[in-house]
């Protein structure tokens, strides 16, 4: 059965790769704007001070101008590091938006770099994410670094994953070590979910 279930992830992980390289720049530009005002708004309705979120690729909805909106709003955002290891080190973001390419070439920050457990401290988790269902089920991109830590934090904070309208799916083939999410931030709303 697990063959079966990695078989199916396997295949709707490109099919949603290939979709969300057909978008335009200006389709990418106009989520990346709604997004961030969503994200702008849920860490106000949660009151959150600190949080954690991504860096976005070139083809994942857009976080960078928020993260740097939140820094210079006075929020402490922590951004992931990758690990060989398979678990995620982090980084205070800071407003001058300088990254560099890390472990598989994903944008992460440059500054001092703090273990695994700092993130325990936030108030909000923003997580990427390739879908997710309607029950809350979340498909990573198949490496497993934030199933892990949501799985391994012992008070977990609200996590929101951010997707593209499209990539909200009925449901999605899952494994023993998935973890679900609170709720989907897309650019034409924010889904809060049953935990």
């Amino acid at each position: 059965m697990s063959n079966e279930v990695e078989h199916a992830k396997r295949a709707l992980r490109a099919e949603l790769r290939e979709r969300r390289q057909l978008l335009s720049d200006s389709q990418r530009e106009s989520a990346s704007i709604a997004i961030g005002e969503r994200l702008d708004a849920l860490v106000d309705e949660h009151g959150a001070r600190s949080i954690s979120c991504f860096l976005s690729t070139t083809t994942e909805p857009g976080t960078r101008e928020f993260v740097t909106r939140a820094v210079r709003r006075g929020i402490r955002v922590l951004l992931p590091i990758t690990r060989a290891d398979g678990l995620l080190d982090w980084a205070v973001a800071t407003d001058d938006g300088t990254f560099t390419d890390g472990l598989y070439g994903l944008p992460e920050p440059t500054g001092e770099v703090l273990g695994p457990i700092a993130v325990n401290d936030v108030d909000l988790m923003i997580v990427p994410a390739a879908a997710v269902d309607r029950s809350g089920m979340r498909m990573g991109w198949g490496r497993g670094y934030f199933d892990k830590t949501i799985g391994s934090m012992q008070k977990c904070p609200p996590v929101y994953a951010v997707i593209y309208d499209s990539e909200v799916l009925d449901e999605l083939p899952r494994e023993v070590h998935d973890q679900p999410v609170n709720g989907i931030v897309t650019p034409s709303h924010t889904l809060t979910l049953s935990p």
